[in-house]
């Protein structure tokens, strides 16, 4: 079977949906059914994913393509030139990594699209009025467009029942975002005098729905009553967005200049020494369509502490120290700070619902029933599964 994974995006720096999609390549990679892969990403991304796959297989090929730095040429690029580049490539399937206008009359081949959320209704702080609105038109459009609609939780697949009971019948499926132990674990911390500072953590892109301003307000609680070490620092790694200029602002103002560290851009390495080292993760999101760090903190044996949302309660189960948002959410948030800090560490927790493996057959048997092709029993899926080398540092 030959796949085209298709992300292309502004981003200049690995975002959660870019990951998702590298994630995916490499499981579907753990498959002997899957004759070539190719994934079409921006110029920008293309060494992005190829340093996030880090696995060399003469069946992935990683394409770039021109196309224009606006939403407005992006959107083209995906009506207009997509359909032709799966012709060239003859496609049996074509993926979408994200809603995006879908010409589907003129493709070739099913197509597919991951849904992550529905942040254009439920967050629309994220993008501003008017863009919102066309971003909800595109989404509606993709979703009634598209032959499958993969929802990375139960909790996106739910919400967009809800939101559009009438248009998408049966072609929607809950298929978790493939998340494993990390392959890199040698590495050195991107902190200045990391061995010795104890630090929070907070993986999140600068967007409204994930609630930085609020952690930040605890942070200064937590300091101001001196609960937590006076060198605290809380480590916020993330690409800017919406939001940076008020979390600048509020760091200013609150004097905690010493205490905040803004990162974007670090390697995987880097990033998995943050989770094993930090005290805790901290994820206090309004809203979220997956909770791709709190499922990496659990599988490196973070604590985590977390907003009470339905996707964080399926992911974490009991394994996350959760605070209800709402009137008191900074009161509420501190004291599971508190708390969890004096918590014993649990050491990695196992999600075997989220391994390649599992993702992989999933994947592959939404793919043959699109695509005609006769299903095999989930015995003979396992046993064509191949093991993908581990990588080292």
């Amino acid at each position: 079977m030959k796949l085209v994974l298709v992300s292309v995006s502004a981003n200049t720096q690995l975002s959660g949906v870019s990951r998702h999609v590298a994630n995916l390549a490499r499981c579907l990679l753990s498959h002997s059914d899957v004759q070539a892969i190719h994934l079409i990403a921006a110029p920008w991304e293309r060494t992005l994913f190829r340093e996030a796959i880090a696995h060399e297989d003469p069946r992935l090929h990683i394409h770039s393509v021109y196309v224009g730095a606006s939403s407005l040429a992006r959107n083209l690029w995906f009506w207009l030139d997509l359909p032709s580049i799966a012709n060239q490539l003859d496609a049996d399937i074509v993926h979408l990594g994200y809603p995006a206008p879908l010409h589907r009359r003129d493709f070739p081949c099913p197509a597919v699209v991951s849904v992550h959320d529905l942040y254009p209704w439920d967050i629309p702080e994220n993008w501003g009025f008017p863009k919102v609105f066309f971003n909800r038109m595109v989404f509606r459009q993709c979703m009634r467009a598209a032959d499958a609609l993969a929802c990375m939780s139960d909790a996106t697949l739910n919400r967009l029942r809800e939101k559009e009971p009438m248009s998408l019948g049966e072609k929607t499926r809950r298929i978790y975002n493939c998340v494993e132990p990390a392959r890199v674990r040698l590495g050195r911390g991107p902190l200045p005098e990391s061995s010795s500072v104890p630090f929070f953590l907070c993986v999140a892109q600068h967007r409204r729905n994930k609630n930085i301003l609020l952690a930040l307000h605890t942070l200064v609680r937590l300091l101001r009553e001196k609960t937590i070490h006076p060198d605290t620092q809380l480590v916020i790694v993330g690409i800017p967005g919406p939001e940076t200029a008020s979390i600048h602002r509020f760091i200013q103002v609150a004097g905690i200049e010493a205490n905040v560290q803004l990162m974007s851009g670090i390697s995987e390495a880097e990033l998995q020494w943050c989770y094993r080292n930090c005290e805790a993760l901290l994820a206090p999101s309004l809203t979220e369509g997956f909770g791709l760090p709190v499922a990496e903190a659990l599988l490196a044996g973070c604590r985590v502490v977390c907003s009470d949302i339905p996707p964080f309660r399926e992911l974490g189960g009991d394994h996350c120290r959760y605070f209800s948002l709402g009137p008191n959410a900074e009161e509420k948030f501190a004291t599971a700070v508190r708390i969890a800090v004096t918590e014993h560490r649990h050491g990695p927790i196992s999600l075997p619902q989220l391994s390649g493996r599992s993702i992989a057959l999933e994947y592959m048997a939404l793919y043959r029933s699109l695509a005609g092709q006769p299903s095999h029993s989930p015995a003979a899926l396992e046993s064509a599964a191949l093991t993908i080398p581990k990588v080292s540092s």
